[in-house]
């Protein structure tokens, strides 16, 4: 082979390979590079901070094994961390879209790795990518468990606490505007009275119940394929590696990361992956009711609800002065069909184990891990930029409501049905409120009048009258 200029020659078990002459990668990296010119998506930092901290694990396994040295396996720890700290990303080349174990992506690992290492005070043993960086692991089950760290990791420490941080904030604007009432919309038509306090609490506890079920989902997360190798059967891998590495990892992250129960379904299936995005999509149809009715609140300013205005944060045209748009919740929208677009990938990926690998996974780390971050990110900026400065129209709330024909609802008890149904229908042919229809057709008193049509009494629980 000819040498390249700014190239140098490696090898591997399928021969000879040019490589950039400073790169930390080796020919088996290379190899795949040249295979897949396919869409230039990289694997995400969460995920090669996963990838680096199960490679830093195995390492401090096999040396408490007594099968690595320990002169060695010191250098190839340093080393691993340096990648789970984001030092070699650049030298991580691979497309997503690749072989669906993900071999081409843990040998990229460890070939940084080892050369790394060698760079290091290594002991009188040459760090090897195969014999010791892979020392009884194999892709199969190295890339599983680098989706589940990733995944707990992102979940544990930027989902959740959105999530709480987004909860918080709906319940503090709860509390600060749980004396306005306005008129409720079902079918987007003039319904009873709510508080618009009871309205973003509603919010809230959506956000809640979506909080509750990732922490339901953790303690499947948490279980990790290390340990089966290539089949699940755990060849080439003493049999307490396994559980080793999950310690290690726990210790290393704070985590409790266990080893899995079963190795060939850790291995052979991606349930829990479908199961998170399950939850990571229900959220995103939660999150996205809530921003449809931010904005739809928000529209206007006088032809729409105009009941809040969210913060002014740019221009929103680049031809109508003046005009401002409820970006946040439109970004949030799209966040949301992008994850529920993502569970579909991820759902049919991990269709695609055929007898004791999926061969998918790849394209399911790509999906679920951008999906909680942008959930994570998106809850932040929601609450924010738009939940924490929003401004209420209260002058012409009230009004609306006043004015709002259903308010007849609440002279159900007193008057009948049949005789309220004319009332609302007169008092919105006139365009009269709903009292002084009542005033006219029945012989309730001003003062009964007032007091069962009182917007506030129409907001709370419980029968009226």
């Amino acid at each position: 082979m000819v040498q390249e200029t700014g190239m140098r020659t490696v090898r591997d078990s399928m021969g000879e390979m040019q490589v950039p002459a400073d790169a930390m990668y080796g020919a088996t990296t290379a190899r795949a590079v040249e295979n897949f010119p396919i869409s230039g998506l990289r694997f995400s930092r969460p995920f090669l901070r996963a990838l680096g901290l199960v490679k830093q694990a195995a390492a401090r396994a096999n040396t408490d094994l007594g099968l690595l040295d320990p002169a060695l396996s010191s250098a190839i720890e340093q080393a691993a961390a340096e990648v789970a700290d984001g030092r070699w990303d650049a030298e991580f080349p691979i497309d997503i879209f690749q072989t669906g174990s993900g071999t081409s992506t843990n040998m990229n690992a460890n070939e940084v790795i080892a050369t790394r290492a060698a760079q290091l005070d290594h002991g009188d043993t040459t760090p090897h990518p195969n014999d010791h960086v892979n020392m009884s692991q194999s892709s199969n089950d190295v890339i599983p468990t680098a989706i589940h760290v990733a995944a707990f990791n992102l979940i544990a420490e930027e989902l959740l606490p959105a999530l709480a941080h987004l909860q918080d904030t709906f319940e503090r604007r709860a509390d600060e505007l749980h004396d306005v009432v306005k008129t409720g919309r079902t079918h987007l038509m003039d319904a009873t009275p709510v508080r618009l306090g009871d309205e973003i609490r509603g919010w809230a506890y959506q956000v809640q119940l979506s909080r509750e079920r990732f922490e339901a989902s953790l303690p499947r997360l948490a279980e990790l394929a290390q340990g089966g190798t290539a089949t699940g059967s755990g060849l080439n891998a003493h049999v307490d590696f396994g559980g080793k590495v999950a310690s290690e990892l726990a210790a290393l992250t704070g985590h409790p990361y266990r080893e899995a129960r079963n190795h060939f379904a850790a291995q052979a299936a991606q349930d829990t992956a479908v199961e998170i995005s399950g939850q990571l999509k229900a959220y995103a149809a939660g999150l996205m009711k809530i921003a449809n009715d931010l904005r739809l609140m928000n529209s206007g300013p006088q032809a729409g609800f105009a009941e809040i205005a969210l913060p002014a944060l740019q221009p929103g045209s680049s031809i109508m002065p003046g005009k401002v748009n409820p970006v946040i919740p439109e970004a949030t929208m799209m966040v949301c069909a992008q994850v529920i677009g993502n569970d579909a990938a991820i759902t049919v990926g991990a269709q695609m184990g055929n007898f004791e690998l999926n061969v998918m996974l790849p394209v399911i780390a790509h999906n679920l891990l951008e999906s909680i971050s942008l959930l994570g990110s998106m809850s932040r900026v929601l609450a924010d930029k738009a939940v924490a400065g929003f401004t209420v129209n209260r002058e012409h709330i009230a009004d609306l409501v006043e004015k709002n024909p259903i308010m007849v609802t609440a002279l159900n008890p007193v008057i009948g049905y049949e005789l309220g149904a004319k009332i609302a229908k007169q008092a919105y042919a006139d365009g009269r409120r709903v009292k002084e229809v009542t005033l006219e057709l029945t012989d309730l008193s001003p003062e009964d009048i007032d007091r069962i049509l009182d917007p506030a009494s129409l907001a709370e629980p419980g029968i009226k009258g």
